[in-house]
Formats: structure tokens, sequence, C-alpha cells
């Protein structure tokens, strides 16, 4: 209880120190974060605060949202109302920060955008504009054009020519954005000098045996690298803490260190049979650890065909069978918490070709989620279980050969991306489906498709982790 009022003490003073002015900007700040309707009923910081803590965006173990929205309006003072220094705040803003960078390219305009500039603006947008609009500040002007699909992220052309009519200076700042994000899409997409199926005779990747590239090679040995303490998740509407994670992997290095810094109790395995992959199931699924645990993480990285996986005997294993030790029935530890399988592995053999489609065509909708919650006792047997497959049925997996499979690569640049941002499994699945989905080989004929499908009743949501991502540990 002191606690709370200490927190909402706190908020108020920050209130009480911020005029006018700042709390536009911090309405301009949060306008990817919350929606255009509520903020246009925002009339002080207080409600733009009530409005983050809504969404947990904003609570009292977490103020880091609020610390980011003083830093970059430059109230710095204000920060140490929240424990922070202008100096913490930079640290961490490159892996907690919320607000996008076109928000903040868009925020460092407004602020060059002197009064003549913005006249001379409004005068050239005059038949885009409201006209009852007569007046308004550079933010408002900036709000009204995304309002009427004219600014966007990816739709930068009015801004650009305005700029260059009224100040050529002013196209800097939208340039060094545009540059940013080519180099940050090349960063994340990079493709290989080479680009072969995860499954070929001559580069067998992900096997269940050492060939190919074993640079990643890990310990057959089941050794634990860091064990986690009892986590039990409350009956909330939102999973915040993980388990264990277990790997049959060749290729495993990069998700090991992703989950360890997710928190988890990571294990590896390599190199092996059919038999001794169902083995392996049998003994996790008889694991005493999964009473302590909050979920269960299955990663595979093999080769396979539609629905199976193979082992190093060549003798296929159904992914249907690996999950079903699982179930509510077969596992009773693990009934109503979530079980995660993550399956790097060819579905079949055909190449999914590259399709030219129309500016405005619209992407077909993702698995829709059945709506399980009930006050009964009992729960589907098959309920809380997630599986995120490289491809869709039918279809070869492709990886760069130095980095890694598209799919593996997408799957821990955006958990390490989007985990501190609160965001939950089934958002950041599908971030990784749009970046593979962007993917291509030299010739941008060959494409790969990810596949989640799901039966959770909750969302799943990590703890954000306290230090910076792998990424950023290098």
């Amino acid at each position: 209880m002191g606690d709370d009022i200490k927190f909402h003490q706190q908020l108020l003073v920050i209130d009480e120190n911020l005029g006018t002015e700042e709390v536009e900007a911090l309405k301009f700040l949060c306008s990817d974060l919350l929606s255009f309707k509520k903020l246009e009923a925002v009339e002080s910081a207080q409600d733009i605060f009530q409005l983050l803590m809504a969404k947990d965006l904003l609570n009292k173990e977490d103020t880091f949202i609020l610390a980011e929205l003083l830093y970059r309006i430059r109230c710095h003072f204000l920060l140490q109302k929240l424990g922070y220094t202008k100096e913490t705040v930079q640290e961490n803003l490159s892996w907690k920060g919320k607000v996008s960078r076109y928000r903040q390219m868009l925020y460092e305009l407004s602020e060059d955008i002197t009064s003549e500039d913005l006249k001379r603006a409004m005068f050239l947008l005059r038949d885009q504009l409201p006209k009852k609009l007569t007046n308004m500040s550079s933010l408002e002007l900036l709000t009204c054009l995304e309002k009427q699909d004219h600014l966007a992220e990816n739709n930068l052309e009015i801004l650009e020519k305005i700029c260059m009519d009224i100040s050529p200076d002013l196209l800097k700042t939208v340039n060094k954005y545009k540059m940013e994000r080519v180099s940050l899409a090349q960063q994340e997409s990079s493709l290989p000098v080479k680009e072969t199926a995860s499954f070929s005779h001559h580069i067998p990747e992900g096997r269940f045996h050492s060939g190919g590239d074993v640079r990643l090679l890990t310990s057959s040995q089941e050794t634990p690298i860091k064990s986690l303490g009892s986590n039990i998740y409350d009956s909330g509407s939102l999973w915040e803490h993980a388990g264990s994670v277990h790997f049959i992997a060749a290729r495993q290095e990069m998700l090991a260190q992703v989950f360890t810094w997710l928190g988890l109790d990571v294990k590896t395995y390599t190199d092996k049979t059919s038999v001794e992959i169902k083995n392996l199931m049998q003994e996790w699924q008889s694991s005493k650890d999964h009473r302590d645990r909050d979920c269960f993480v299955c990663c595979i990285l093999s080769h396979g065909e539609l629905g199976l996986v193979y082992g190093t005997d060549e003798r296929e294993v159904p992914i249907r069978t690996i999950m079903s030790y699982f179930t509510a029935r077969q596992c009773p530890q693990l009934a109503e918490k979530p079980k995660l399988f993550f399956i790097q592995a060819c579905q079949g053999k055909e190449i999914q070709q590259a399709v030219y489609i129309e500016a405005d065509a619209q992407n077909p909708d993702l698995f829709p989620i059945q709506q399980l919650i009930s006050p009964s006792e009992s729960i589907p047997e098959e309920a809380d279980f997630l599986l995120g497959m490289a491809t869709v049925g039918g279809y070869a997996s492709f990886r760069h050969i130095q980095h890694g499979t598209w799919y593996i690569q997408a799957l821990c640049n955006k958990l390490q991306l989007l985990v501190p941002r609160g965001e939950d499994i089934l958002s950041i699945l599908t971030e990784v489906n749009e970046d593979v989905s962007k993917r291509a080989d030299n010739l941008g004929k060959k494409k790969q498709m990810p596949q989640p499908a799901y039966t959770l009743r909750k969302k799943l949501i990590f703890p954000v982790p306290r230090s910076p991502p792998p990424s950023q540990q290098q």
C-alpha cells in the first residue's frame, strides 16, 4: 500500500512540473503506444500516465517508459524523481526504449521547425488540412498528416517535399532516419553469399549429428547453464515468468544465449537418434522440475518433412508425437502452463516463390485463437501449446551459411528487441513472420514463410531481463 502511494506521489510531482508544451510532446511521443482517439481526450500528464498504466506500460515496478519520455523531451531534472539519471537512461535506451525511431525523428524535426517555417508549411498544405484549422503547433501538424494518411513510417514523400520547400536543412533529419532504417534492415535480413535449404545432401545443417557447420555445436551432455528459482505464475491474464528450456540442436549457441538471457534454465542435447529423442521426451515428461517452473520450451533444429523431424538414424519422429508427451493428461505437472515448441526444419522440398503484390494488398489473417477461458475447473487436454514452425507445410527452409537459419536469426533478433518492450510471444512471432517473409535468395526468387499455431488461453510475456541482450554484450 505504501509503495503504491509513493509511486502515485512521484507521478503527481512530475505532472505538476510539466507545462502545456511538455504534455503535447508526451502525447506525440506516445502516439505509437496509445491510440489517437484516447490521446485526443488528454488534458494533463496525469491522463497520459493513466493510459500508460492501463496498458501496463507503466507501473511501480517499471517506470522506464516515463523516464524515457522525460529524457526525450529534455526534462532531465525530473528523472531523479524516478530514481534515474540522464546517463542511466541513455545506457538502457537501446534495449528498453519503447519510442520508435520514426517517432523520435518526427519529434526532432518538430523542434527544428521555426514559427515562420510552420506558417509556410501550413500554406503549402492548405488543401490537405481541415479548413477549420488555421493555427496549430508543428506537432499538431504532423499528427494531422498522420491521421489523414499523408505521413507514415513508410510514407515520407509529402514530408520530404515540404521540408525541401520551406527549409532544405530539415531534410538532414529525415535523410538520417532513412539511412538508419536501411542500415538496420541490412543488419537484420542480410542475405548469404550462398543460399541453400536447411536439409541438403551436401550441407546437412541442423541435423542431429556433428556434420556440416560445427562451429556452434555444444556438448551432448546435460549441462545446466543457469538454474532458475521457483516462479509459479499466478492465475491472472498473463504468463510473466518462464521455466526451463531444452534443446536438441546442432546450431544452438545463439538460442541458448537468448533464452539464458531471458532467465530460463537451459539444457542442451545433440546427436540423438529417433529412439533417443523419444526417450528424452519421456525423461522430460517425468521431470520433477515442472512443479517449480512456469513454462516449458523445447527447441529442435533438425531436418524434416511434413509434420515430422528426423534423428541421426534418419528415422522420422512426428512432431505431433513429440508434443503429445506434454499434454495435461500425460504430464499433469504442466497442466495450465504454457508449452512452447520451436521447430527449425524443412516441411517439404517445394520452394516458395516470390510473389509481387499491389501496394494496397492486405495480408491474410493469422491463425485465430479460440477463447477457451471459462470458470470451469477443467481445461482441454491439449490446451496451452504453442508450435512455432520455421516454414509452412510442404516447403523448404533456408539458412545463411555464416549466421544460421533465417527463422532462428529472426526469432533471436525479435526476442531480444521485443521482450524488453513487454510484447507477448504471439506478437513477437508475428514480427518473426514479417522478418523472414522479407528475406530472399540472391536472385530474389526463393522465399520462406514461418507458421505459428497455438492453443494458448492467455498471453505469454517473458519478464524483462535486467541485463542487455546478448547481441549487445559482444
